[in-house]
């Protein structure tokens, strides 16, 4: 199957944007409800508007082979799992930083392990991206480094097997299989959050502060809102991420997926007025040479 670089990056571009805003309202969400009700409502909600646009769209849910949809499912269910897990003793941006080495494992897992020839701009691409997003989180992304701070790295080279999962073991199968897949995995692991805080619960801080140990509560219509949006938009995000991945070498995708940050700078400028350091603006302009040399090279060797 060729690759087609320049349409998964068009691909990745609108996921961005997309995932960007929806993503910062998750502050909101985070303030009354928690992680894990956030997860199974979003799910539920997720899963009946594919269902409902499924027949009028001509969308087929049958995967064609289970065990593969499953195991990729399980992976990134896993990867969601621990990156937010993290975020209840370790910084957002550190927290941040540890995912953002997918691309990172995504090259070093399709050399090792399936024999993918990677070129040398592919290794720089990857590197200036890297620099470009500890620019962007600023120096606390680098601090505090201990035995927990390998949990965000975890979760980072699980994401990175499952996007390579995603060509490699899913490539038959249709987006909207593997997007119905990945909500559902969500979905069982927020109603086993909820389930395990309910027999065992904890204290919970006031506000978003207790977003991860908060159990199920009878939130606001806010909540509502804001997840229904939530649940729409990473339908549409997700399932262009994923379609990415399925018509473009992963280790090329996963350097384009360093676009999300700048994304929700953007957003985070708009909405509620955050603004950036030089540092990271400069980060930003790597991120962006990091997808323009893939870009490029990618367009040399068509």
């Amino acid at each position: 199957m060729p690759d087609r670089t320049l349409a998964a990056a068009g691909l990745i571009l609108v996921y961005a944007v997309i995932i960007g805003f929806t993503d910062n309202y998750v502050r909101v969400i985070a303030a009354e409800a928690g992680l894990w009700q956030f997860h199974a409502t979003r799910s539920v909600m997720a899963m009946v508007i594919l269902g409902a646009v499924a027949v009028p769209f001509g969308l087929r849910l049958r995967p064609v082979s289970v065990k593969a949809v499953a195991a990729r499912s399980a992976i990134h269910g896993l990867a969601m799992l621990i990156y937010f897990g993290a975020l209840a003793f370790l910084p957002v941006a550190q927290v941040a930083a540890g995912l953002f080495t997918a691309p990172i494992f995504v090259l070093l897992i399709s050399r090792f392990v399936y024999g993918e020839a990677i070129g040398p701009v592919r290794i720089i691409a990857v590197a200036v991206g890297f620099v470009g997003v500890i620019l962007v989180l600023g120096p606390s992304a680098m601090a505090g480094a201990s035995v927990a701070a390998v949990l965000p790295v975890a979760a980072g080279a699980l994401y990175a097997m499952g996007n390579i999962a995603t060509r490699r073991w899913c490539g038959q199968e249709r987006a909207e299989v593997l997007l119905a897949g990945f909500f559902v995995a969500l979905g069982i692991l927020g109603v086993i959050g909820l389930a395990v805080l309910h027999l065992a619960p904890v204290a919970v801080p006031e506000g978003a502060a207790g977003f991860v140990q908060r159990g199920a509560v009878v939130p606001s219509g806010a909540f509502w809102f804001w997840t229904f949006v939530q649940a729409a938009g990473s339908l549409l995000g997700v399932g262009l991420m994923i379609r990415a991945y399925q018509i473009a070498s992963a280790s090329r995708v996963a350097v384009f997926e360093y676009v999300i940050l700048p994304a929700s700078a953007f957003w985070g400028w708009v909405i509620w007025s955050e603004t950036l350091t030089p540092l990271a603006v400069l980060g930003m302009g790597l991120i962006t040479l990091a997808g323009v040399m893939i870009a490029v090279r990618a367009r040399a060797e068509t």
